[in-house]
C-alpha cells in the first residue's frame, strides 16, 4: 500500500473570519480521501497561537483553509516558505496582493481589465477633513464601502447618504486603515473557479449568486439555509466565455497559482462585465460556489482536493 501523504489542515486564526474557517476545514477534513491522505487538523486560535509547531518531519504538505488577513494575505505563505513545506494555494505574493483591495485594483487596471468606478483612501485621509463627499465625488448613490484587507463581506455596507456613508467608513476603518469606497451598479453577481498551475489553469462553469436583498452579506453567505447560487449561471455564450477569459487574466495578473475564485458584475442594462476580485482562498464550505462550480464542470469535491495537494507537492518538487 502506497504511504500515505500527512496533510495539515491549517484553520481558525485571529482574523475576524475565524469562524468560516473553521466551517471550511471541517469540511476539507471530512472528504480527504482516507485511502490516500492522513488528515491531521491544526486549529490555530483567536490570538494567533498553534497547538503544533509545523515541521517538515511533522507533515508532507499544508492545507490552509484560513480565510482574511494572517491566513489568506501573504503572511501565513511566507511562514510556510520559510518551513520548506509545501502548501496548497497562491504564494505570498499572489496573496498579498489579491487580499489587498487597492493594490489588487491598481493591478488590475495595470492589466486593462474592466473594473467599476472607485476610489481609496486611509483612517488619516478621513479623519483630517470635514468635507466627506470630497473624497467620494467622483461617484454616485448608491456606494459600497469596504475594508481593504476583509473578505466574507464583513465590515462592508451599502449606503445611500452621507449619513450611511459615515457609518459605512468608521465600520469599516474598525478592520482596516484603508477603505475603498465603489460605484453601485444595477448587475447580476457571476463567480468563475480557476484550477492549476503558473502556465496552464483552469476555469469553472460561471456560476450567479442569489442575492435576495441590496447584497449578498455575510448572514445569507453563512448562516442562512436558503440557496445562494446557482451553477452554472443561465448566460448567453459569449457571456460566459468572457467570464471565463476574464478570470484567467486575473488570475495570471496576480501571478495566481492553485486556485482562486474571480467576482463578477453583469450589468443588466449594458451587459458589461466588471471583475469585482479575485479570493485566493475562497470558502470551502458544503455551501462553496467554488467547490460547487468545480463539481458542476466535472472536478467532484475530493477530486478537487486531490488536485490541489497534488499542485501543492508539484510546485515544491516533492
Amino acid at each position: 500500500m502506497t504511504e500515505r501523504l500527512r496533510v495539515a489542515v491549517l484553520a481558525g486564526g485571529p482574523s475576524a473570519e475565524h469562524e468560516v474557517s473553521l466551517q471550511s476545514a471541517q469540511a476539507v477534513l471530512d472528504a480527504l480521501p482516507r485511502d490516500r491522505y492522513e488528515p491531521v487538523p491544526v486549529i490555530i486560535d483567536r490570538q494567533g497561537r498553534w497547538p503544533v509547531e509545523l515541521r517538515p518531519a511533522l507533515v508532507d504538505v499544508v492545507f490552509p483553509v484560513l480565510h482574511g488577513p494572517f491566513g489568506e494575505d501573504g503572511v501565513l505563505q511566507g511562514h510556510l516558505e520559510t518551513l520548506g513545506i509545501p502548501y496548497v494555494g497562491c504564494g505570498v505574493l499572489a496573496s498579498a496582493v489579491a487580499m489587498d483591495k487597492v493594490a489588487m485594483r491598481r493591478t488590475f487596471l495595470a492589466e486593462d481589465l474592466p473594473l467599476t468606478p472607485h476610489v481609496w483612501f486611509t483612517g488619516h485621509d478621513w479623519r483630517a477633513t470635514t468635507d466627506h463627499w470630497a473624497l467620494v465625488k467622483s461617484l454616485d448613490w448608491p456606494m459600497y464601502v469596504k475594508p481593504a484587507n476583509m473578505g466574507s463581506s464583513i465590515g462592508i455596507s451599502r449606503v445611500t447618504s452621507m449619513a450611511e456613508l459615515r457609518a459605512g467608513v468608521e465600520l469599516a476603518l474598525a478592520y482596516d486603515r484603508v477603505v475603498v469606497v465603489e460605484q453601485g451598479v444595477s448587475a447580476r453577481e457571476l463567480i468563475c473557479g480557476v484550477l492549476g498551475g503558473y502556465d496552464t489553469p483552469d476555469v469553472s462553469v460561471p456560476g450567479e449568486l442569489i442575492v435576495s436583498g441590496d447584497w449578498l452579506d455575510y448572514e445569507a453567505k453563512y448562516l442562512s439555509s436558503a440557496e445562494i447560487a446557482t451553477i452554472p449561471a443561465v448566460l448567453p455564450e459569449r457571456v460566459a466565455e468572457e467570464v471565463r477569459e476574464l478570470s484567467l487574466r486575473a488570475f495570471r495578473a496576480i501571478c495566481g497559482y492553485g486556485l482562486a475564485r474571480v467576482d463578477f458584475l453583469y450589468e443588466r442594462d449594458t451587459g458589461r462585465l466588471y471583475v469585482g476580485e479575485i479570493n485566493t482562498m475562497p470558502g470551502f464550505t458544503s455551501r462553496s460556489v467554488y467547490a460547487r462550480a468545480w463539481a458542476a464542470s466535472g472536478v467532484p469535491y475530493p477530486e478537487l482536493l486531490r488536485r490541489l495537494i497534488d499542485l501543492a507537492c508539484a510546485r515544491s518538487g516533492s
